[in-house]
């Protein structure tokens, strides 16, 4: 998903004419959600040290995404959601944002479905007691925040599919608001099933009472959220420079058509 707001006369507020990556939070109350995306960004950084890279939330923090990209002027930039699939802040509320700004930008997909996305997933199971070699009693749900946006749910069970393929175990989505199943419905369906062991991963970019919410419906182990896993910082990495490279295929094919 790409979006492009009208240009600006004005230089580009970044070195070398680099697009600045501006990495899009949702925003928390929970302290621990903003010192993990700081330290997020600081990977990001680490990785690329010539980029530069932003932070904007939608809501609940400082700085707020129009702040964010106020401070650009009419800079280029490419803002990279931290959001795990499509819905009303990817498809709304970001690409307004990005019109409302003088800053020229691109909106990029969101994180999820992907490989790296399922890379994090997988690491962050391993990492609370999930075994090299499952038995067949074993099972995961996959928790996250929930949508009412049909595409918003069908990423998720695109990411719950590529999951359990990579664990060779049931995967079921289940959600912490606004759709179901929930993660105790979940939990107790895939227990009528006989699985005995019903792990629950968090598809939570960084702590806050919905992952632990769901974390605590666990019957058995649940995973941390993915924070600064390094695959999450070379997936936001992935996604800006995806839209960079689809942007210059356009304008490609744009020139030369006659």
């Amino acid at each position: 998903m790409t979006a492009t707001t009208p240009t600006s006369n004005r230089d580009t507020a970044t070195p070398g004419g680099t697009p600045a990556l501006v990495v899009v939070a949702h925003g928390s109350r929970d302290p621990r959600a903003l010192s993990t995306v700081r330290a997020l960004l600081d990977r990001v950084r680490t990785l690329r040290p010539a980029l530069p890279v932003r932070l904007g939330h939608i809501e609940l923090n400082e700085p707020l995404l129009p702040d964010t990209l106020a401070a650009l002027g009419g800079g280029e930039a490419v803002l990279v959601p931290l959001l795990l699939g499509r819905g009303y802040h990817v498809k709304r509320d970001i690409p307004d944002m990005a019109a409302a700004s003088p800053a020229r930008t691109r909106v990029a997909a969101p994180l999820g479905p992907h490989p790296l996305l399922v890379d994090a997933l997988h690491a962050r199971l391993t990492e609370a007691g999930w075994p090299t070699r499952p038995a067949p009693d074993h099972a995961v749900v996959l928790a996250s925040a929930g949508s009412r946006d049909p595409e918003s749910r069908a990423d998720t069970s695109r990411t719950a599919a590529l999951l359990a393929a990579r664990l060779g175990v049931p995967v079921v989505p289940a959600y912490a608001s606004a759709a179901t199943p929930t993660v105790p419905d979940a939990v107790r369906a895939l227990t009528a099933r006989g699985y005995r062991r019903v792990a629950v991963a968090s598809c939570f970019t960084a702590p806050g009472r919905f992952a632990t919410q769901c974390a605590a419906a666990a019957p058995w182990i649940a995973s941390a959220p993915l924070g600064t896993h390094p695959s999450m910082a070379r997936l936001l990495l992935h996604r800006y420079d995806e839209t960079l490279m689809t942007d210059g295929a356009m304008k490609r094919r744009a020139l030369a058509t006659p």
